[in-house]
């Protein structure tokens, strides 16, 4: 029975769980092959070589990954919701050929966005329990055939290590001859095969042309290198593209030149080795640009001379131009043509004459003079042509019919004569050119006193403004005897001069007054000083001034001109000490004995009070060996100074050392009686120890400490006395009172630190240096002494030690460089001295040590320029003098051993360490 369908009653739908956010397990999975953490954001790691596996392939090995994944993959989803759709595909984007992901699976692309129940999990759970339990089944028999297929492809492709591990073996009897003899290996990685990039492109247009050029030749040959011999050639302006070419071409040409300027005799080849380089030199190739640019020059100078033909620079161009191009023809005819549009212009005819043939030379000249016969340069150069003296003078007399006020026609036809005829010449030369004083002066030289004198009063008259001739009347005066006259003239012709409103520059006047000197004519020198000296110059300013103007005449080596500046300032300063000092120096230095004595009695005389003035007249005395003149002078300086006690232990000198102690006894106690200074009592134990009075010395000693306690030296006399005679401790205990009195004094410490070291040994004088150094840091002669302690006993590594320590404390002390250049090992010493210099360059001890190193090594000249400098700079030290002496008397001649001796009296040292051995 049919009727209407019923109704179908909709079914209720379960009820929709919320959807829940992804779940992202790819933290906790195996990375994809090439993964780089970060790399997507930049940020990328470093790679080891952990990383990286070893330097060979891997074993082509069965991907088990693949299997598993297969195996994995039926129980992905299995029993999950509902079947997919087509409209569903379309929805999401994707189909269902969709490609399978291996790191992020099915179920993060195909059904990322299904959603994942209790039952799904339930199920994912059952199907990786049956996964594992099957996988656990085939575990041993898939273990063992990977075993059995990595021995089977090791087997196949074993490692390098492998392969030559028995040759390795080989390789502990190999002998050295064959491990020399191996092979460097060479560099044949693929970077060095690879072809370098080679660009071709086509060659412009203006590089051939510039070759063709090059290869013309030009037959044209410059005059000027004719006539020197070769050809010139402008380096600047040669074009070069092939060096090669230009290097053989330069090879061809100097062998063709050396033949060219070589000759025979006796069978060889002599060349000149300064002409044929300068020959080469001047080698000219002429290339087109340099023609075209004459040209250039010859069609601007062509219209030049056209335009303007009276313009003489015109026509002198365009002959030099010919002249460059090599037309000399062209030059003279251009010249020869500027000679006649331009004939009283002197250039034109010079040049024509220059460019002119030598046996045409004289008539272009010719047509010159007479043309221009005014013109003195035409008249010199037609004299110039001549060949004898007779015609040259011939020349120049016609010349000065024409040009008879010309000083330079005169002063060349004078040269050329002989003296009557020179005079005859300058009489008329003075009667035509009365104004040139060098006329006056010439015929004032050649002509007798008497009338050279009326000769130079006719010139003053001419010439009242010329101050050459007073100086010449001054030398003329001197040189004929007339001494008197000599200051006469030089005021009178300065009175003149100041009369005429002339200005007396002082700094001219000087500098003629040692033209003056040089020329032998001293007394006018003297006379120029003293009437100029004080022009222009202030009062308070005077002695300043005088003096120096003396030294710098002095550094000129004008000694007379320093004389006189000195003896014109002390008739000024007759009690200045500093003049009398400096003009007695320049007296001892440049002068004699004579006028040395002389200067200073009149010093002493003008000054009785200065007591350095009377001990210089008395040296020089006693240094002449006039020792009663020299006790005259110390005796006549006791009345005007009583009371100098550098006088009277000037006269304890003087007479000790000429083996008189009674005498210097005598004055010593005198000079104690007068209440002599802690040098007197020195001076007096000096003599007693001299004479070997041990007593008497000892009284002098105590009674001069009980004055003077603070006086060091007594109490180190006071101390080497007892240690002389045997009292060992008294010299002690002096030397300990002394350093009570005197804690900073470094010759106490150390004869004390010695003297303990003779008595008790190293270590107690070991200890008194560490006690110096503690309470005087910064000596380096404690320091010294405390290193050479420890050498002495043989303590080599202490003394480095201590040596350390010192030039830490002392960086820049010489003396301890010194000693550790010589404490190192021969081959250490060139290092450590170069240390030295550095630190202390201008030391003498350094420099002394430098030059041992340098003599060892027996390089002569550098040792004695380094001992020179040595005792350049401590001329008071008396070892390096001995040093340098010793290397003199090994190494040098008398001349030089004499230099050396005379130099050391001179400096007269008083210090050293060897000296007080």
């Amino acid at each position: 029975m049919s009727g209407p369908a019923p109704t179908p009653i909709p079914t209720p739908l379960p009820p929709q769980t919320p959807a829940r956010t992804a779940r992202f397990d790819f933290l906790n999975s195996k990375p994809p092959p090439n993964y780089v953490a970060g790399l997507g954001r930049g940020a990328t790691g470093f790679t080891t070589r952990s990383d990286i596996g070893p330097a060979r392939a891997a074993p082509d090995l069965p991907d088990r990954s693949a299997s598993a994944s297969a195996a994995a993959a039926p129980g992905v989803g299995r029993g999950r919701g509902r079947a997919p759709r087509e409209d569903d595909d379309e929805e999401k984007g994707y189909g269902e050929n969709q490609k399978f992901d291996e790191f992020e699976g099915n179920d993060a692309g195909l059904f990322s966005s299904a959603d994942y129940h209790d039952d799904d999990r339930e199920a994912d759970a059952v199907w990786e329990g049956i996964d594992q339990r099957m996988d656990s089944r085939r575990k041993d028999r898939r273990e063992a055939r990977l075993k059995e297929e990595i021995e089977k492809y090791r087997a196949s492709n074993p490692k390098i290590t492998e392969q030559f591990a028995d040759l390795k073996r080989k390789l502990a009897d190999l002998p050295a001859e064959e491990w020399e003899s191996i092979p460097e290996i060479g560099d044949y990685s693929l970077r060095n095969k690879k072809k370098r990039f080679e660009s071709f492109v086509p060659v412009p247009g203006t590089l051939l042309e510039k070759a063709r050029q090059e290869q013309e030749h030009v037959t044209a040959l410059d005059p000027k290198s004719r006539a020197a011999g070769g050809i010139e050639m402008p380096w600047a302006q040669t074009p070069v593209t092939d060096l090669t070419a230009v290097g053989e071409g330069r090879g061809t040409v100097l062998s063709l030149n050396l033949d060219r300027l070589s000759d025979s005799v006796s069978g060889l080849n002599a060349v000149d080795p300064k002409g044929y380089l300068t020959d080469l030199k001047s080698m000219k190739i002429t290339s087109d640009a340099e023609i075209s640019d004459i040209k250039k020059a010859r069609l601007l100078l062509k219209s030049v001379t056209q335009t303007n033909p009276k313009h003489p620079p015109g026509w002198i161009a365009a002959a030099r131009l010919e002249e460059i191009a090599g037309k000399l023809q062209a030059a003279r005819q251009l010249i020869q043509r500027g000679c006649e549009e331009c004939p009283k212009n002197e250039d034109v005819w010079l040049e024509a004459c220059r460019l002119a043939s030598p046996d045409e030379a004289k008539a272009v000249i010719a047509r010159g003079v007479v043309s221009i016969p005014n013109s003195v340069k035409l008249w010199l150069q037609a004299a110039k042509l001549e060949t004898g003296d007779l015609n040259k003078s011939r020349v120049l007399r016609k010349g000065l019919e024409q040009i008879p006020d010309s000083v330079r026609l005169w002063r060349a036809v004078v040269e050329l004569a002989n003296d009557e005829d020179a005079r005859l010449l300058l009489h008329r030369a003075v009667e035509c050119c009365p104004l040139h004083v060098e006329l006056w002066l010439a015929l004032a030289r050649l002509e007798t006193y008497d009338q050279a004198r009326k000769v130079l009063n006719k010139a003053r008259e001419k010439l009242s403004k010329e101050p050459a001739i007073c100086i010449t009347a001054a030398k003329l005066e001197e040189a004929n005897g007339n001494t008197q006259s000599v200051n006469k003239v030089i005021e009178r012709g300065i009175g003149s001069l100041q009369r005429e409103g002339m200005d007396i520059d002082r700094e001219a006047w000087l500098k003629e007054a040692e033209a003056a000197e040089r020329a032998g004519s001293v007394l006018t020198c003297q006379a120029i000083v003293k009437n100029t000296i004080g022009i222009g110059v202030d009062d308070e300013d005077r002695k300043r001034t005088w003096v120096a103007d003396a030294d710098e005449c002095k550094k000129r080596g004008s000694v007379e001109t320093a004389r006189a500046i000195y003896a014109h300032a002390l008739t000024v300063f007759l009690s200045k000490k500093s003049i009398w000092l400096k003009a007695a120096q320049l007296e001892k230095s440049h002068g004699s004995s004579e006028t040395l004595d002389a200067l200073l009695k009149k010093a002493v005389k003008y000054n009785p009070q200065a007591q350095v003035l009377w001990l210089m007249a008395a040296k020089e005395k006693w240094l002449a060996g006039d020792v009663p003149a020299a006790r005259a002078i110390l005796q006549e300086a006791y009345a005007f100074i009583p009371n100098s006690e550098e006088i009277w232990l000037a006269a304890f000198k003087l007479e000790f050392e000429n083996n008189e102690p009674e005498r210097a006894r005598m004055l010593l106690a005198k000079a104690r009686e007068r209440g002599g200074t802690e040098r007197v009592w020195m001076k007096s134990a000096i003599v007693e120890r001299e004479l070997g009075n041990v007593n008497e010395e000892r009284r002098l000693l105590e009674e001069g400490l009980k004055l003077f306690s603070p006086f060091y030296k007594l109490w180190l006399m006071l101390g080497q006395m007892e240690d002389r005679i045997g009292h060992e401790v008294k010299a002690k205990e002096v030397y300990e009172n002394g350093l009570k009195h005197c804690p900073s004094c470094i010759p106490l410490w150390l004869s004390l630190a010695s003297l303990e070291e003779k008595i008790s040994g190293l270590s107690k004088s070991r200890a008194i240096l560490t006690m110096a150094r503690k309470k005087n840091p910064g000596t380096p002669e404690l320091w010294l002494a405390a290193i050479r302690a420890e050498l002495r006993h043989g303590n080599k590594k202490e003394a480095d030690a201590l040596l350390a320590k010192a030039l830490q404390d002392c960086p820049t002390s010489g003396v301890l460089w010194a000693s550790a250049v010589e404490m190192v090992p021969r081959p250490q010493r060139k290092g450590k001295s170069s240390d030295a210099i550095k630190r202390c360059d201008n030391d003498p001890h350094v420099l002394a040590t430098v030059a041992k190193l340098f003599w060892l090594d027996r390089k002569v000249d550098k040792a004695r320029n380094w001992l020179n400098r040595a005792v350049t700079l401590s001329p008071d030290i008396g070892d390096f003098w001995a040093l340098y002496y010793k290397f003199e008397r090994q190494h040098g001649n008398v001349d030089t051993q004499k230099d050396v001796l005379n130099r050391c009296v001179v400096a007269e040292p008083k210090h050293g360490e060897n000296g007080k051995q």
